[in-house]
């Protein structure tokens, strides 16, 4: 379908903003920024009734305003402005003059927060992240259940495409339930605008860049749960998404230039095959449809070779860095939009905070081809992605067939370690995100076939590899679901609406294998706040035998050695001494699980048993 048809059905709703009767601007984007950035240079999309007729003007010192482009659609015009280093904050008319017709917009440079603290935000390999769907997770203001206006204004929680009415101010009351369990960074999937006519519980098709759905909060509320969670040692992650956008977004349904979005002359859904971006004898053709082809009918596919596009998606998320002090990014569908502007994308934000480990998603099948896309892989020449980190599916593939199938020479937990050996292929291994399961993918407990050992044997890798460990909501309570549909991996945690027959918050509420799996992930997420060697360490794995892998997380204050036994029958450690490259001849280390000491010359592991010692 032609984007002139689809703008055409579009047409008995309203746009965003309708012809203005005052003397005041509709809307700029940004709405206000900083002084003090890094980054001199700002763009600020203005969108009023034919405002391309009208000539800019700003008088404030230190603001120079040094072009203004108009562009096909004669309600937008884009100014570009130099902001002075010493550029200070305060307000300032931006006027805009047509013969006698005259138009101001008060524009405000705020005060930027501190630039050391800015430096040092970032999800870290000490961290534990946990992923929340807030539509899914907890209804803390019912209030904002039903709200009139929106396209899909009602709640049915029999139903796993609408609305459960779960909400920002939920995940606020939950922040101390996830600093128990030993969380330190909490991610929540997309809370900005999504108000698309059905299934725009999930948030990947955003609607407005600069608002939170008001379903789920506004951006106050958002700023509380930022603020709540820092008050906690808690860090927060924005999910972001520069490659589609709903096509209820206002920019959409009234388009500043036809190059804002990819238009094919009928509807031509992406290959979603990311092997071409570098398979050396790839079809052009493909590779074009696999960047610019769209997400989904409802996902039109941004253009980011054009500048503005570009501008104007790197500014909203800095915006949110410094307006809400968000800590970090994951980045939406990786390795779909143009690969020139996400490395750009990368560097501008950097440039602002440093100390951000920014991760992609890079749903990928191969080790090479989920390494292609993060920072300095060699055999993209001079070409630098400047993508600190990805997440590591690869792992979540070797460590869920490590727990479903047989051991052999490259299967089992084989897989885990030929997955590893290839850690060569990254600049920084130790940056990426590791997970079991996710909003998209089948949960853990299922898919290890609801074998309390397995799943134990799962967690305890999780937050012993190398990496950034990311568990999924109610992944700690052993919820269940397969992953078609999607729908079935996405439901409520129970306790989070009034009236829930229980209360999985509560360990009253929990049954005895639930609270068996909080507790052991409880623990070892605690003791992983402390040890050092499995935050930060090297890492030391060996060639598995008999179904046994192990391998070492150390550094100069201990040493930790995992153990997994990851098949149907007991096995002995059978030679101690082979693994005193790094025990030393120690013998005797901290059981971390179970407490007490363990002897590895009587160790015996049970069937799926993990062994976490410290020494």
């Amino acid at each position: 379908m032609r984007i002139a048809q689809i703008l055409l059905l579009l047409l008995p709703f309203a746009v965003f903003a309708q012809k203005n009767k005052t003397n005041e601007i509709a809307r700029i984007d940004p709405a206000f920024w900083w002084a003090g950035m890094n980054n001199p240079q700002l763009e600020l999309l203005v969108y009023n009734p034919q405002i391309a007729q009208f000539k800019a003007s700003i008088n404030y010192p230190g603001v120079l305003l040094v072009k203004q482009d108009s562009v096909e659609n004669k309600d937008y015009l884009f100014l570009s402005l130099v902001l002075d280093a010493n550029v200070q904050p305060g307000k300032f008319p931006i006027t805009f003059t047509s013969g006698k017709k005259k138009l101001t917009y008060t524009y405000e440079l705020k005060q930027r927060t501190n630039r050391d603290l800015a430096k040092s935000r970032g999800v870290k390999t000490s961290d534990f992240i946990y992923l929340i769907m807030p539509d899914r997770f907890a209804n803390g203001d019912p209030s904002n259940d039903i709200v009139k206006g929106t396209q899909e204004p009602s709640i049915n929680r029999d139903s796993m495409y609408w609305r459960h009415g779960g909400d920002i101010q939920g995940a606020i009351n939950k922040l101390d339930y996830l600093n128990d369990l030993g969380v330190t960074a909490v991610w929540l999937n997309p809370v900005q605008e999504n108000d698309q006519p059905k299934t725009s519980y999930h948030g990947y098709a955003i609607t407005d860049h600069y608002k939170i759905d008001s379903r789920l909060g506004s951006n106050d509320t958002y700023l509380k749960f930022v603020e709540e969670s820092h008050k906690r040692g808690m860090k927060v992650v924005m999910d972001i998404i520069p490659n589609h956008i709903g096509n209820r977004h206002w920019l959409f349904r009234n388009l500043p230039e036809k190059s804002w979005v990819n238009e094919w002359k009928e509807f031509t859904r992406t290959n979603y095959r990311a092997p071409l971006a570098m398979d050396p004898y790839a079809s052009q053709n493909e590779l074009n449809i696999f960047h610019n082809g769209w997400f989904d009918y409802h996902m039109p596919d941004l253009n980011q070779k054009n500048p503005h596009v570009a501008k104007y998606l790197t500014q909203s998320y800095i915006w949110w860095a410094e307006y809400a002090s968000v800590d970090d990014f994951r980045i939406d569908t990786y390795a779909y939009p143009d690969q020139t502007y996400m490395a750009q994308m990368s560097a501008d934000i950097l440039l602002e905070y440093p100390g951000m480990n920014m991760f992609g998603e890079i749903w990928e099948h191969t080790v090479p081809i989920q390494a292609f896309f993060a920072e300095k892989y060699k055999s993209r020449g001079n070409f630098d992605s400047k993508l600190p980190s990805v997440l590591d599916f690869q792992i979540y593939k070797a460590i869920n067939e490590a727990l479903t199938r047989p051991f052999g020479w490259t299967d089992g937990v084989s897989k885990i370690y030929y997955t590893v050996a290839e850690d060569a292929l990254y600049a920084h291994p130790m940056r990426n995100v590791t997970f079991l399961d996710n909003h998209d993918l089948s949960r853990f407990y299922s898919v290890v076939g609801e074998d309390i050992r397995k799943y134990k044997m799962g967690l305890g890798f999780l937050l012993t590899m190398r990496g950034i460990p990311s568990i999924y909501y109610g992944t700690e309570i052993l919820m269940t679901g397969f992953s078609n549909p999607d729908g079935w991996v996405r439901m409520d945690f129970k306790g989070g609406w009034t009236g829930d027959a229980s209360n999985k918050f509560e360990a009253s509420g929990r049954n005895e294998k639930e609270n068996d799996a909080f507790n052991f992930t409880k623990k070892i997420a605690q003791w992983r706040k402390i040890n050092t060697a499995v935050q930060n360490g090297k890492m030391m794995q060996f060639i598995p035998e008999k179904s046994l892998y192990v391998y070492f997380r150390y550094d100069q204050q201990s040493t930790v050695m995992v153990i997994m036994n990851a098949n149907e029958k007991s096995e002995p450690l059978p030679n101690a001494a082979r693994y005193d490259e790094m025990l030393k001849g120690k013998r005797s280390g901290t059981d971390v699980i179970n407490g007490g000491s363990i002897n590895l010359d009587k160790l015996e592991l049970q069937p799926w048993e993990i062994k976490i010692i410290q020494f």
